[in-house]
C-alpha cells in the first residue's frame, strides 16, 4: 500500500512538472550537475566594475567575484565566463548556453518574468558622460529627447537604451555602442553627444580615459536606482534558492561588503531592498 501511494505521488509530481514545462527533478539535479562538471558557465558583459576580463583572460569584477565565492561554497569549484551583449544574455540563458548571468543585469518586471533572480547584489544609478561644460545641458533622458540635435550612445539591449527610447528619444538618435571604450571614442569624435551607463561604469571609463575634455553628469535626473542579482533559468529555482542561502550568509557575516565595496558598490544599498521590491517597482 505504501509503495502504491509513493508511486502515485511520484507520478503526480512528474505530471505536474511536465504540465509546467519543467522536467521532473531537473531543478534539483542542476546543482549536482554543476558539481560534477566542476564549473558554472556565467554570462558577463566586460563592463568594469561590474565585470571585467584581464589581458590574461582572468575574470574579475564585483558580480563574478561574488558568484565565484558562492558557487565554491555550493561545491562548484570555478566559474567560466563568456562575454555577451545585455540583450542576448537572457536568450542565451534560456537556451542553456549559460548556467547563470552575473553581469549587472538590473532587475525589471519583464526580466523577472523571464528569469529567476537571486536577492540583490549590486545597486547603482544612471550617469552621462558628456563634453566638458555639458554644452547641450543634458541632465535627463528627456533633455535628450527635447533637443533634436542630441544623439545618445548606449549598450544594445541595455537599460540605458530602453530609458532613452521611453523618454521619447527617436530610434535614429539612440546609437548602439558595443563597449565602453567605443562609447568614449564616439563621444570624443563628436559622433554622439552623450554616452550613458551606470555611475560606476562611467567613472571607471573616465578614470581610464584621462581626458580633461570630458566630464560626468550623475545621477541622471528622473532615472531610477537599480539593483541586479544573479539570474537563473526559471526551471533552476532550486539552484537560485541555494545561491540565495549562501548570499544571505555572506551579507550577514560582512564578507559581502569586503567583496563588493572595493569596487565602489554599497553593501548597505543591496541589503536595504529585496528582489520582490525590485521586480515589482514601476521602473
Amino acid at each position: 500500500m505504501k509503495t502504491r501511494i509513493l508511486t502515485t505521488a511520484v507520478s503526480m509530481a512528474t505530471l505536474l512538472s511536465i504540465a509546467a514545462g519543467v522536467p521532473a527533478f531537473a531543478a534539483d539535479d542542476k546543482l549536482n550537475d554543476l558539481k560534477e562538471q566542476g564549473f558554472a558557465r556565467i554570462a558577463i558583459a566586460n563592463e568594469p566594475p561590474y565585470t571585467a576580463v584581464g589581458a590574461d583572460g582572468k575574470v574579475s569584477g564585483a558580480a563574478p567575484d561574488v558568484a565565484r565565492v558562492i558557487f565554491q561554497r555550493l561545491g562548484v569549484k570555478e566559474v567560466v565566463a563568456s562575454i555577451s551583449e545585455y540583450g542576448a544574455m537572457i536568450p542565451g540563458l534560456q537556451a542553456g548556453r549559460h548556467d547563470a548571468i552575473t553581469a549587472g543585469l538590473f532587475m525589471k518586471p519583464e526580466r523577472c518574468n523571464a528569469v529567476a533572480y537571486s536577492e540583490p547584489i549590486l545597486c547603482d544609478a544612471e550617469a552621462f558622460a558628456v563634453k566638458k561644460g555639458n554644452p547641450l545641458k543634458l541632465t535627463s533622458y528627456k533633455d535628450i529627447a527635447d533637443n533634436t540635435n542630441a544623439k545618445i550612445g548606449a549598450p544594445g539591449g541595455g537599460t540605458e537604451e530602453k530609458l532613452a527610447l521611453q523618454a521619447g528619444v527617436p530610434r535614429d538618435r539612440v546609437i548602439v555602442v558595443p563597449d565602453g571604450q567605443s562609447g568614449v571614442k564616439m563621444l570624443q569624435d563628436g559622433r554622439i553627444d552623450v554616452y550613458s551607463l551606470p555611475v560606476l561604469s562611467i567613472h571607471d571609463l573616465m578614470d581610464k580615459a584621462k581626458d580633461p575634455n570630458l566630464e560626468v553628469v550623475a545621477p541622471v535626473v528622473g532615472a531610477p536606482v537599480y539593483c541586479d542579482g544573479a539570474a537563473f533559468r526559471k526551471q533552476d529555482v532550486a539552484l537560485r534558492d541555494a545561491f540565495d542561502v549562501e548570499l544571505k550568509k555572506l551579507k550577514e557575516s560582512g564578507e559581502f561588503a569586503k567583496l563588493i565595496e572595493p569596487y565602489g558598490f554599497s553593501a548597505k544599498a543591496a541589503m536595504s531592498t529585496t528582489r520582490d521590491k525590485q521586480c515589482t517597482a514601476a521602473q
